[in-house]
């Protein structure tokens, strides 16, 4: 899969951004769970402010919020999206490792000794998500903390 990159975002009621694709597929992620997530969304707890999301002209790799100084990458908003919309929780368990740690295809593969055909695979809905994948993404996380490792990196 190719990097995501967005054609249009709109900021809906509730804290929601609907976002439209390149490759014209459409999602909705609900920002109310990133809130409590990320303290450095705290400004966006405003709807007028949250209401004036954009797309660089010409670009479509982030959402802004210029006046705030917030951007937010398309794929970490593509991940986002998959994590909200999994149909079981080995798949939600999944996706929210991946955008948490801003993890690509292929830092999720080394991190779980995969390759990144299946977590693509993984990520897109075309394979389950078996149980051990997703207790192996809660094992690497306390792995990378008992560290002091970044997540991420």
């Amino acid at each position: 899969m190719k990097r995501p990159r967005l054609a249009q975002v709109e900021a809906l009621a509730r804290f929601r951004l609907r976002l439209v694709f390149v490759n014209g597929s459409e999602a909705v992620v609900d920002f109310k769970p990133l809130f409590d997530e990320s303290p450095g969304l705290a400004p966006l707890r405003s709807a007028a402010a949250f209401a004036k999301a954009a797309l660089i002209e010409g670009e479509g790799w982030a959402v802004v919020w210029p006046a705030l100084d917030i951007q937010i990458g398309a794929d970490t908003l593509w991940l986002d999206a998959q994590a909200q919309s999994a149909v079981d929780e080995n798949s939600r368990v999944f996706a929210q490792w991946r955008a948490r740690n801003r993890l690509s295809l292929s830092a999720a593969a080394k991190a779980l000794g995969m390759t990144p055909r299946t977590i693509s695979a993984y990520g897109t809905g075309a394979r389950p998500v078996p149980r051990y994948v997703a207790l192996a993404c809660k094992g690497w996380e306390a792995e990378q903390r008992q560290r002091g490792g970044k997540l991420g990196t």
